[in-house]
């Protein structure tokens, strides 16, 4: 069974889509939603051990060559984000059940732990394959599903959300599909470790080139780089609770593994940052998108949105990272990638709690909601003070990481404006301290209080690994470190 380990990462979530499906109703469905949730961090677990054990695992899929076939490939890079994708899914699941039957008509409930399953398999076949037009029908997989868990949202303005993500999405997917037809025809294979063998010899070429640029700017749209980022907010903040926390902790991170994966393993470090302007392009979006969401996320009155913007402010310190094309600069971005999905995951689920208990999730109507449900805002809080940097969480260890590897390629002043963006945090996250813990309970939220075990639990873990990631980083920025010195090497 260890040797089908790479395929059955993929198929059971695929599997556990179509029962969900097939039994149409929520009890259920959910049961078998958190049962396939719990056996992919393991079998993600179990492939992470291998590769440390015994280097990176090659599984070709029907016994074919790589060169006519499809490879599912695992590295050290790959089997870091299958763990955080699996890892996030598991603690989601138990928290999902209310969460669901509160915020979806109960025709619906069955569906979307369907599609919701369909998305975790399209995530985790993105970073597991070893194939661009697989990687692309993943893409789609995890796309489509993820439009129907936005437009499941009672909110009528869910409906519009997921059809800016669709319109946004399908642009991206084009682009991303016309880069990859463009590297077939130059060097007649989809497979990447083979296109990233023969890309050498015609990397300077036009079509090459163009391959490129369309490649980056497809997956750019799938990650919300700046200013590629307008589906997002309207997307966090209209989509069910359990559907935002699982897209802003998941779904971005996969695509920027994507995008590192092509850039560093396939074109080549060298080729594109060193022959190209590509640095300076990332940085100054990078800078934009931290500096301009995050003041954009001071003046919202919806805090899903307020927390959305701060999603894209934060893609921006991870593709900032991935732009110095440094070991320490890339394993900030990688360990930030980390962070932010844990940070993010137990914000929106702490929101979603509060949702659950009041039925709002505006400024007005939520204040003085921490003085009812004191432990769920304090792991939110927890969260909070990690996505501003505090010393002793995840959060600081990442923005470290950054700084220093500013400083080593003699850019002190971005060092300077990573520790500058942070005030901007403070500010729209001291906003939404003041509003949840200084203001006096009114309304429902007087009326409130602790979520069910089953989801209050979730959100103290996620929060507690915001802390203990920041004291003991040996799996975070350890592997992350190993990640960065494996995407520089290539296709191994």
């Amino acid at each position: 069974m260890s040797e089908h380990l790479p395929a059955l990462q993929v198929v059971v979530p695929l599997l556990g889509a179509v029962l969900a499906a097939l039994v149409r109703r929520p009890g259920p469905a959910w049961l078998i939603t958190v049962v396939v949730s719990f056996a992919t961090p393991v079998i993600a677990a179990m492939l992470l051990v291998q590769v440390l054990d015994g280097g990176v695992i090659s599984y070709h899929l029907g016994g074919w060559d790589p060169s006519v076939g499809i490879e599912y490939r695992v590295d050290v890079v790959n089997a870091l984000v299958l763990l955080l994708v699996s890892s996030v899914a598991a603690v989601i699941a138990p928290f999902a059940r209310l969460s669901v039957l509160s915020e979806v008509p109960d025709d619906r409930v069955a569906w979307f732990y369907s599609m919701y399953l369909i998305s975790l398999a399209g995530l985790l076949g993105i970073a597991i394959t070893g194939d661009a037009f697989n990687a692309f029908v993943f893409l789609e997989v995890s796309s489509l599903s993820s439009y129907a868990l936005i437009a499941m949202g009672r909110d009528r303005r869910a409906l519009v959300a997921a059809y800016q993500y669709l319109i946004m999405g399908t642009i991206g997917a084009s682009f991303y599909v016309i880069g990859v037809g463009l590297i077939y025809t130059m060097t007649g294979t989809l497979n990447l470790g083979l296109i990233a063998e023969r890309i050498g010899d015609v990397e300077s070429t036009r079509p090459v080139l163009v391959a490129l640029a369309f490649i980056v700017v497809g997956i750019s749209l799938k990650l919300a780089l700046f200013p590629l980022h307008v589906w997002l907010p309207n997307a966090y903040a209209y989509a069910p609770s359990v559907a935002t926390v699982f897209l802003a902790a998941t779904a971005t991170k996969v695509a920027i593994y994507l995008f590192a994966r092509f850039v560093f393993s396939v074109f080549g470090a060298g080729f594109v940052f060193a022959d190209l302007p590509v640095t300076e392009i990332l940085v100054v979006l990078s800078v934009a998108a931290i500096f301009g969401a995050s003041t954009v996320a001071i003046f919202q009155s919806d805090v899903k949105r307020m927390f959305a913007y701060s999603s894209v402010g934060q893609v921006g310190y991870i593709t900032l990272g991935l732009s110095l094309a440094t070991v320490t600069g890339l394993t900030g971005g990688l360990v930030h990638l980390v962070n932010h999905a844990m940070i993010k995951a137990a914000i929106f689920m702490g929101l979603g709690a509060v949702f659950y208990r009041v039925g709002k999730i505006e400024f007005d109507d939520i204040a003085g909601v921490g003085r009812r449900m004191p432990i769920t805002m304090s792991a939110v809080v927890i969260a909070c003070l990690s996505l501003v940097g505090v010393p002793g969480t995840a959060g600081f260890v990442s923005k470290w990481y950054l700084i220093v590897a500013a400083i080593e390629v003699g850019w002190w002043w971005l060092g300077l404006l990573i520790v500058l963006s942070s005030m901007l945090t403070v500010i729209y996250v001291g906003r939404f301290f003041e509003c949840v813990w200084f203001r006096e309970p009114a309304g429902e939220v007087a009326r409130a209080g602790e979520p069910p075990l089953e989801m209050l639990v979730p959100i103290c873990i996620l929060a507690a690994a915001t802390v203990y990631f920041g004291i003991d980083t040996e799996l975070t920025a350890g592997m992350a470190e190993r990640a960065a010195v494996a995407l520089l090497q290539g296709v191994r």
